[in-house]
């Protein structure tokens, strides 16, 4: 489970509910003809722009800002790198036999290991990352959308609440609380787009630029191993694809393998 969205919900429905419980009325921030406004006016513009199909794929996809564990790229170089040492030390036949629990590291292997030459393999390979980056670009998509369709219905429903209001400018007495419920419209607008929506669209961005390098890894890495590069070589050159702080342990542990 990925702890930091699951704090981040929680802190900021915390601090909001906190901060609503501590007025004298919080049961004035109830209103479910608002809520009826914002909700299914995002969703009624959700599925209009969107087949029915992705709209509950994404919601698959959503679980990933949740459950998805990052991928470890320092495990997965050094799985690499040992690969690169088998088929310099026997051939390039011999790391179709070694143990792969990764299966686009299994689909690269095969490119490899039936001959498929360098450019080939990046052309084939670059293709499917590039199709896992648009499939996951459509759940972003749609995130972003009910960031941006949540606040505009919450406007859509503060101006009927002013209409409401000023049709009854002949009782003074009525004015703020119709003033209050007309606003709360907008506040579940920017609750629903700033406290769910656009930070899961962000979520999904990382771990797809996470999953997208972690695939880049495994591509530069068989190609390195098909043309014949040092271990060391294809090592150094992976390395590229970690941090600071994960490249200087990594290449510790790698030190302490060989």
């Amino acid at each position: 489970m990925d702890i930091s969205t699951v704090i981040g919900l929680v802190l900021g429905t915390v601090l909001v509910t906190t901060a609503i419980l501590i007025g004298e009325s919080p049961m004035i921030f109830v209103n479910v003809p608002s809520i009826l406004i914002v909700v299914g006016g995002t969703l009624a513009v959700t599925f209009i722009k969107n087949p029915l199909s992705r709209v509950f794929g994404t919601i698959k996809v959503v679980k990933n800002a949740f459950f998805s564990r990052p991928p470890q790229d320092d495990a997965l170089i050094a799985k690499i790198v040992e690969l690169a040492r088998t088929a310099r030390r026997e051939s390039l036949l011999s790391i179709e036999k070694a143990e792969v629990d990764n299966d686009f590291l299994k689909r690269a292997i095969r490119l490899a290991v039936d001959g498929h030459e360098p450019d080939s393999i990046r052309r084939i390979l670059s293709t499917e990352i590039a199709a896992l980056a648009q499939r996951h670009k459509i759940g972003q998509d749609l995130m972003e959308g009910i960031a941006t369709s949540a606040p505009a219905f919450g406007m859509i429903g503060t101006l009927i609440g002013l209409v409401n209001m000023l049709a009854s400018m002949d009782d003074p007495a009525s004015i703020g609380p119709a003033m209050a419920v007309a606003i709360l419209t907008t506040l579940y607008g920017a609750l629903i787009a700033n406290l769910v929506a656009s930070p899961i669209a962000e979520k999904l961005k990382y771990r797809s630029r996470e999953e997208v390098n972690s695939r880049t890894v495994i591509l530069e890495g068989i190609i390195s191993i098909v043309e014949g590069d040092h271990p060391a070589s294809v090592e150094q050159k992976l390395m590229a694809f970690l941090d600071p702080k994960k490249r200087d342990t990594a290449g510790q542990q790698q030190q302490q393998a060989a």
